[in-house]
C-alpha cells in the first residue's frame, strides 16, 4: 500500500488493472441487471421490491466511499502519504453521487411504501448529512487557493465527518424509524429469501466495482493533470 501510494508506482499498477476492473463492473452490472428484472414481485412491496436492488446498493457504497475517503485523510494528516490528498479530493463528488443516487431511489421506494418520499427519521436525516458532508469537502478542496492547506482542511473536515457513519447504521435500532432493522448481516442470518438476495449482492458488489473502477481513474486522470500543469510552468520558466 506505502508503495502504492507513490505516484509513479501507482500509475504503472493501475494501469494493468484497470481494464480488468472494468470488465468485471461491466459483467456484475449485466448479471446483476438481469437477476433484478427475473425477480418475482414480493407480497408486500409487489414490483417496488426491484427499487431495493439500485437503492442498497448506492447506500452502502455511499458509506464505503466515505469511510475510505476518512481512512485517506487521515494517512495524508498523519502519515504524509503523497497520494492522500488526491484520494480525498476525488472520492468526495463520486461519493456524492452514489449519496444522492442513494437519495433519490430511497424516496421512489418510500413513496409507495409509506405514502411519503421524505420524512425526518433519524436514518434519512443523517444520510442526507452524509451528502453535505461530501459536498462540505469538495467546498473546502475547491475554496482555498493553497493546495496544502486546502488538502489539510478537507481532511479534517472528513475525519471528523466520519462520526456520521456509526450514526447511520445504528439509527434504526437507537431511534424510532421507518426503516427496517438489519436484514442481512444479523444474527441468525439474513431475513430476506435467497431469491431477493442473491441478485441484491451482485448489484452491491457491482456498485463497489463501479466506484473502485471509476475513482481509479480520477485519481490517474489527477495526476496527469498535476504533471500537466508542471509541465507549463517549467516550460514558461
Amino acid at each position: 500500500m506505502f508503495t502504492l501510494a507513490n505516484p509513479k508506482h501507482f500509475m504503472a499498477a493501475s494501469g494493468k488493472i484497470l481494464p480488468w476492473l472494468a470488465a468485471v463492473t461491466a459483467v456484475l452490472f449485466a448479471a446483476g441487471l438481469t437477476l433484478a428484472l427475473s425477480v418475482p414481485p414480493d407480497y408486500q412491496q409487489g414490483d417496488a421490491v426491484r427499487i431495493m436492488f439500485l437503492h442498497v446498493p448506492a447506500a452502502w457504497v455511499a458509506m464505503m466511499a466515505y469511510g475510505l475517503m476518512a481512512l485517506a485523510a487521515a494517512a495524508g494528516l498523519i502519515l504524509r502519504q503523497p497520494l492522500a490528498d488526491v484520494a480525498v479530493k476525488t472520492a468526495a463528488p463520486l461519493g456524492a453521487v452514489f449519496t444522492a443516487l442513494g437519495l433519490i431511489t430511497g424516496s421512489l421506494w418510500g413513496r409507495p411504501m409509506w405514502g411519503a418520499f421524505w420524512v425526518w427519521d433519524g436514518r434519512l436525516t443523517s444520510f442526507l448529512l452524509l451528502l453535505f458532508l461530501y459536498l462540505g469537502v469538495m467546498a473546502l478542496g475547491n475554496a482555498i487557493e493553497d493546495e496544502t492547506r486546502a488538502a489539510r482542511a478537507a481532511g479534517i473536515l472528513a475525519i471528523v465527518g466520519a462520526v456520521n457513519l456509526p450514526i447511520i447504521h445504528f439509527s434504526v435500532t437507537w431511534w424510532t424509524t421507518l426503516h427496517q432493522g438489519a436484514s442481512i448481516l444479523k444474527k441468525g442470518g439474513p431475513a430476506i429469501a435467497p431469491v431477493f438476495l442473491w441478485p441484491l449482492a451482485v448489484m452491491a458488489l457491482a456498485y463497489t466495482m463501479l466506484f473502485v473502477t471509476l475513482w481509479i481513474v480520477r485519481i490517474r486522470t489527477t495526476i496527469l493533470e498535476r504533471k500537466a500543469a508542471v509541465l507549463r510552468i517549467t516550460g514558461r520558466a
